[in-house]
């Protein structure tokens, strides 16, 4: 009986015979056919009960079957997909409504799917969630109403069991990318095409001029030698270089209060998680090694950076179990782990978030230090809510005041940059929802300025 469920309909009609019953006191000429209504609302109620808990067809699972179909990890902040199968094993069309017990994380309450499945069809429903934090997330129960085309009578099915699901960096996001940058089309999400200044030192191999190739890469003496044969005479040859491999890249994740601030939905912790990992692959792409270090109040883990089959699947692992701390970060515990076991000069790149130059000047002997050996890119973020609020129009004194005031942090943010700059510290200042462009962006161009 936990199933047998009375529809809408059902007590629709069943109050309107209760009026009307009423109303019979006074027309007791009325009393006859209400009882007749009646009796036929206990016939068809049976009926439709028998149609829906009557038996199957031979060979099913059941006279109606549903399944939840996603991957075996979610991508947080991500659209993930998910899909519900529904089979009507009846010999007739059911209304289904469709409940899916999602995890309580999503705080969702409007995952509810109405359709008509036909009699031996298949009816698939599509939807979407987007988790905003890293973890296990529990789905329950599929829970399916379905109704005849009497609709007295409602008969629940719950299909599946608890299912646990790991919320990941967002690898839907690394895959984006990287089939961008396998077809050349990174400039669709905001990558901006470097010009090349130059070359780099790394020499592949000596082909023929073709035009367009810089004059400044001709080789005169590999010319000079071809000359010798009459077919050769007039053939010229360049140096052709590549981009310098097996340079090492870490990125360098701050998990200390500052990352807590939330936009969108997502800590600034989660956004540097999933860029850190879409920047790591790109590395691996260019055939450069990918690193990775947390630190907070001491030093967290240090994957050292590699170019191996399954290296970023174990920077995926690592990503996947960092939780942001209450207290302050200790850049100087920072310099020295890396000091210590980060011999090669590398590309630095630290996701922190400063919001005050005072803040920023306390740790800068750090970073000057870390700049001195290597290639270092400081990543702080842009208050995007703060911005909306300068470019909003003042209505009163009191908003005034509390526009100078945010002003004043807007300009804070931006000395920032020039400080660090003085100090030759390459800095990023963007918003969280460009992070991962824009730190592929400098990426690159360091790598087609020959910097590291």
């Amino acid at each position: 009986m936990k199933s047998f469920f009375l529809t809408s309909r059902f007590f629709l009609v069943l109050g309107l015979l209760v009026a009307g019953l009423v109303v019979a006191f006074l027309v007791p000429s009325l009393l006859v056919p209400l009882q007749v209504v009646l009796g036929l609302l206990v016939l068809l109620t049976a009926l439709d009960a028998g149609l829906l808990y009557g038996p199957s067809r031979a060979g099913s699972p059941g006279p109606l079957f549903g399944r939840r179909v996603l991957g075996d990890k979610l991508a947080n902040g991500s659209d993930n997909d998910v899909a519900i199968y529904l089979e009507n094993y009846y010999r007739f069309a059911v209304r289904t409504t469709t409940i899916d017990e999602i995890p309580h994380q999503f705080q969702r309450r409007d995952v509810r799917f109405r359709a008509v499945v036909e009699s031996g069809k298949t009816h698939v429903i599509h939807y979407q969630l987007r988790p905003v934090k890293r973890g296990e997330y529990v789905f329950g129960l599929l829970n399916v109403f379905a109704t005849s085309p009497v609709g007295l009578v409602r008969r629940r099915f719950q299909f599946g069991q608890e299912q646990m699901v790991p919320v990941y960096p967002s690898f839907l996001q690394m895959r984006h990318y990287e089939l961008l940058a396998i077809h050349n089309r990174l400039t669709d999400v905001g990558v901006k095409r470097i010009r090349r200044v130059g070359h780099s030192q790394e020499f592949e191999q000596i082909r023929p001029y073709v035009p367009g190739d810089d004059p400044r890469a001709l080789n005169w003496k590999a010319t000079a030698r071809r000359a010798t044969t009459p077919e050769a005479a007039d053939a010229l040859v360049v140096n052709h270089y590549q981009d310098e491999r097996a340079q090492q890249v870490y990125c360098l994740i701050d998990k200390g209060r500052v990352m807590r601030m939330p936009f969108e939905g997502l800590s600034l912790l989660d956004y540097a998680i999933n860029a850190t990992l879409v920047v790591s692959n790109i590395a691996l792409l260019k055939h450069d090694k990918a690193g990775l270090l947390t630190f907070a109040e001491k030093p967290g883990r240090l994957v050292p950076a590699e170019r191996r089959p399954g290296h970023l699947g174990k920077l995926l692992e690592v990503l996947y179990k960092q939780r942001t701390k209450y207290l302050e970060t200790d850049f100087q515990a920072l310099y020295t782990q890396i000091r210590t076991q980060v011999r090669q000069r590398s590309l630095l790149i630290v996701f922190t978030n400063f919001e005050t130059l005072s803040a920023m000047q306390r740790q800068l002997p750090y970073l000057r230090r870390l700049a001195k050996s290597h290639l270092l890119l400081v990543v702080f973020f842009e208050n995007t809510e703060l911005r909306e609020y300068l470019e909003t129009p003042a209505a009163t004194t009191e908003d005034v005041y509390n526009q100078t005031i945010a002003e004043k942090f807007a300009q804070e943010k931006r000395q920032i940059v020039l400080e660090l700059n003085r100090y030759g510290i390459h800095s990023l200042l963007t918003p969280p929802q460009q992070l991962t462009a824009n730190t592929i962006n400098r990426y690159l161009e360091f790598k087609a300025r020959g910097l590291l």
